[in-house]
């Protein structure tokens, strides 16, 4: 047996390749054929070594799992189905192109998440169309590429760079309920959270990454409408299987219309570093050392712009360029989905919300404004797990995925074979039976100190884990316990429904996209209850 597969494995090398055409003849037929034969054979290769992983009913031997895997609700409870099945694992097959192991199980996912970078490698599948937008980034780069590009970004996400962002978040967070307030100064409304929190977080991020105050929340903005709509161009190329294809994509409308939002965000921000390296240069002439010179807080460009490596070498404007559009677009749509679903499950559990106001009203006692400062952040413990609960039952990256240079070894006696991709499924871990009591239910008392000890390492993981875990995971989490705190503080929340449809507050229907969002909307009925500032109340 071992003699076939050698036979087989021969055959998906160039040389075995050469062999097939030389065989068949020359011509595009025959080149066809020889990619027939190797797509067949690398097929039946992975099938044999994935044999070791447990296979849900596929439709044919040769499209496999085409068309089962769905970005709706009833995706969701799909992936419900195969973890009351399966545990841990199983395999999962889309035609003879591409070959999966889907993860939802700690010990499982351990592993592979936690495996040297050397040999995790991105795949072109999931990332592929990403590529275009934000270039060889953090996001989509691979081994020492990706270890120069990390230690060089590091120091962009220290804790002494997020305790400047925490006064932007406050401000862009002010914007968002002064909108609120004039949507509710007759009353209770309701109000869908997703069109709202999107552009709260789109302006935050403008303001931490390139100190430019967009006013997206009050007014359009070229470069915000561009930057979501490369977002939903993304989603929808991806359902497009014909779409994959980059030759037949850029003469689609689609792909037009992909190239002229390109064109507005890359030309924003080679703009922006183009200008920021100019007047660093200039500062560098006219000073002896650039931090004595007077200048305002560091935003994400400056850092990355003046960062080293070991060779005294930084990163170029192009990588800037990139890190920059990553940095956008990773962190509005997450960190907006995490603040949505958050405030929807404490909009539905009333005792947790007034439990949670309670913590930030006992904070801002004797205060003359109510801001939160970045020495609030720990002193909101229930919040705190509020928003990790949320995390888990509502984690805004349902899965992510890698391949590996080497077979990988699980669990059981399986390997994970070199080349298959691995589908870790955040939302399948977070929602395990075997793992989490009741795993649907919301219940923050979860991550209590007495729990969060017991609890497996990797049972938890909204922002993927190991030497590729998410570098923003700790601005994420200063920008949820902002927006969350000062939003309790200030509205008192409840279930809503889309006026349009008149559905009912118990049917949201989760959609997973490029993050998890709410098919119709997230519709939310706020009450105000005090008013922007303490001194406001005086002046009335």
């Amino acid at each position: 047996m071992s003699l076939v597969w050698g036979v087989l494995s021969a055959a998906l090398s160039w040389t075995g390749l050469c062999r097939v055409l030389f065989v068949l003849g020359t011509g595009l037929g025959a080149v066809v054929a020889a990619w027939t034969v190797r797509l067949l054979v690398q097929h039946a290769w992975y099938t044999h070594r994935l044999s070791c992983f447990s296979k849900p009913h596929a439709n044919s031997w040769l499209l496999g799992h085409l068309g089962q895997m769905q970005s709706t609700e009833e995706g969701l409870l799909q992936v419900d189905d195969l973890v009351r099945t399966y545990k841990h694992s199983c395999s999962w097959f889309i035609g003879p192109f591409y070959h999966f192991v889907r993860l939802f199980h700690p010990d499982y996912v351990k592993p592979l998440l936690m495996a040297p970078a050397s040999v995790t490698m991105k795949d072109e599948l999931i990332y592929g169309h990403l590529r275009p937008w934000l270039g060889q980034s953090l996001l989509l780069s691979n081994g020492e590429e990706w270890s120069r590009k990390r230690r060089l970004l590091t120091p962009a996400f220290h804790f002494d760079i997020l305790k400047n962002y925490v006064a932007k978040f406050n401000t862009s967070t002010n914007t968002m309920h002064d909108k609120w307030r004039r949507l509710v100064a007759k009353g209770p409304a309701t109000i869908e959270m997703f069109d709202h929190v999107t552009l709260m977080t789109l302006d935050s991020l403008l303001k931490c990454a390139f100190s430019y105050d967009s006013n997206c929340q009050s007014s359009t903005s070229e470069y915000v409408s561009a930057v979501v709509e490369l977002s939903d161009l993304i989603i929808d190329r991806r359902q497009k299987v014909l779409h994959h294809w980059d030759w037949l994509y850029w003469k689609t409308q689609q792909g037009k219309r992909f190239r002229k939002a390109l064109g507005v965000v890359h030309g924003f921000t080679r703009q922006v570093v183009q200008k920021r390296r100019a007047l660093i240069s200039q500062q560098t002439k006219t000073e002896a050392d650039v931090a004595t010179a007077p200048q305002r807080k560091k935003d994400f460009v400056d850092i990355i712009l003046l960062s080293k490596d070991e060779d005294g070498r930084g990163l170029t404007d192009e990588e800037i360029q990139a890190e920059a559009n990553t940095f956008m677009f990773a962190g509005h749509d997450t960190t907006a989905s995490a603040i949505c679903w958050t405030l929807y499950n404490l909009a539905r559990h009333e005792h947790y919300q007034e439990k949670c106001r309670q913590e930030v009203m006992d904070l801002m006692q004797g205060r003359d404004r109510h801001e939160i400062e970045w020495e609030d952040l720990p002193k909101l413990p229930f919040t705190t797990m509020c928003i990790r609960e949320s995390l888990r039952l509502h984690a805004p990256v349902q899965a992510v995925t890698r391949t590996y240079t080497r077979d990988m070894a699980l669990p059981g006696h399986r390997t994970v074979p070199k080349g298959a991709i691995c589908l870790v499924s955040i939302y399948g871990t977070h929602h395990n039976p075997a793992v989490w009591t009741n795993p649907h239910e919301f219940n923050p008392l979860r991550f209590g100190p007495e729990y969060t000890a017991e609890r497996a390492s990797h049972a938890f993981i909204p922002f993927s884990s190991g030497p590729r875990n998410c570098i923003g995971q700790k601005f994420a989490l200063a920008e949820l316990r902002v927006v969350v705190a000062l939003t309790l503080l200030r509205f008192r929340l409840t279930p809503g429904a889309n006026p349009e449809l008149g559905t009912g507050s118990g049917g949201v229907r989760r959609l997973p996209q490029l993050v998890l969002r709410a098919e119709g909307g997230l519709w939310l009925q706020l009450e105000p209850l005090i008013p922007h500032d303490p001194e406001e109340l005086q002046d009335e």
